[in-house]
């Protein structure tokens, strides 16, 4: 592997002594909020018992569901699939931060956001198995206002911003009721920080007001082009030039949320757009067609692996107490969540014909129809000897 870019010295850690980050659990899982997030540190105060134990089982099942995915597609039964693993705690922590009636634009690893929001993970799979145009309806309450992944680059962040004005000319944030104002959370990676669709998103975004939070998980690797290629600066510097933005150690699940709750309740309070870098790594493929031992050293991953984001929260949880009993009834519950997802897709039936038609479109569209009934005369004409 010596013709391998070592980028361990540049791989995106962030120091501990960093005067910018925000970060409140070191790596040990001890408590030592740097000095950026002593402002945040009420927010945690506030966390119930039940809550942080939350954070980490969402964390430990969505990791387990990650791996049982990516050996489902291994085996033949998916075409894709992206793993979060490694990511965890910036999705749950974010997630969590997010309130009921806010918006949720994920890219297209957001596994975890989604669950927590409420789509069933076979909508997942559904999507990458190739039986779905989208996954799931963004509309029904269940899936807790979760719109669908988006594979094109960056495209998210547009999306994003347009429903976020949309809220801004209907008067449906900053009124002063927090409990009421909505607000929009859009996730995209370190790599789509480079496209040109993230930075027209942020110049509306500004122009506009919009309530609506800029969610990057810097991953350190847009496929096999590291960070330290794309940036000079950190990345949360280039929000900075449109909106307030911040740094946090993204494998810090209480930090996560506690910044994102933050700037989620400013941005629906009418104070404009905010942005979040959430430094942490992608420990797996960064899909299933992928190899990473091509791009990456060992060491590297083992530096990353040191910081573990559930590790770390799981040492945190036992300093405070936490018995045996919850970490095996937390491990037994993911064991279960991950079987019940390999029955359930093979169980699932092939698509029909018609399927293919549906949700093309919003609403009834004639060019739906006329492709249905030529599709239906072809095949007719099969059993009446046209053919």
């Amino acid at each position: 592997m010596t013709d391998i870019l070592d980028t361990s010295d540049q791989a995106g850690m962030v120091p501990a002594d960093s005067p910018d980050v925000v970060r409140i659990l070191n790596p040990d899982g001890t408590i030592a909020p740097t000095a950026a997030a002593e402002q945040y540190l009420p927010l945690i105060d506030a966390l119930t018992e039940f809550d942080l134990e939350q954070f980490y089982r969402d964390m430990v099942i969505s990791r387990v569901f990650d791996q049982q995915a990516t050996n489902l597609q291994r085996q033949g039964q998916l075409a894709l699939w992206p793993p979060s693993f490694g990511q965890e705690a910036a999705q749950v922590g974010s997630a969590h931060a997010a309130r009921a009636q806010d918006h949720i634009f994920p890219s297209y690893r957001e596994h975890i956001v989604t669950t927590i929001r409420g789509v069933d993970p076979l909508d997942i799979i559904k999507l990458m198995r190739g039986l779905s145009h989208g996954g799931w309806d963004p509309k029904d309450p269940k899936n807790g206002n979760t719109h669908i992944y988006t594979l094109v680059l960056g495209s998210q962040t547009l999306h994003a911003t347009g429903y976020a004005m949309g809220l801004t000319f209907d008067g449906r944030a900053a009124s002063g009721d927090i409990e009421r104002d909505e607000a929009v959370l859009v996730y995209y990676g370190d790599g789509a920080s480079s496209q040109g669709d993230v930075h027209e998103a942020m110049v509306f975004a500004a122009s506009y007001r919009t309530p609506e939070v800029f969610f990057m998980q810097n991953n350190q690797w847009a496929i096999s082009v590291p960070v330290s290629r794309q940036s000079r600066t950190p990345l949360y510097r280039r929000a900075a030039g449109y909106m307030p933005s911040v740094q946090v150690d993204g494998n810090d699940v209480l930090a996560s949320f506690a910044v994102t709750r933050r700037a989620l309740d400013e941005a629906r309070a009418g104070d404009g757009p905010r942005a979040i870098e959430a430094v942490t790594y992608r420990r797996g493929a960064h899909t299933t067609s992928d190899d990473p031992t091509k791009y990456r050293t060992r060491n590297e991953e083992a530096a990353w692996a040191e910081r573990d984001p559930i590790a770390r929260m799981r040492a945190y949880l036992e300093s405070r107490g936490a018995e045996s009993a919850f970490f095996a009834d937390v491990d037994e519950e993911a064991a279960a969540t991950a079987d019940d997802a390999r029955q359930r897709t093979t169980q699932l039936p092939s698509p029909t014909a018609e399927s293919m038609f549906t949700h093309v479109y919003t609403d009834a569209h004639p060019l739906m129809a006329e492709q249905r009934a030529w599709l239906a005369d072809y095949e007719a004409s099969f059993e009446e000897g046209r053919a």
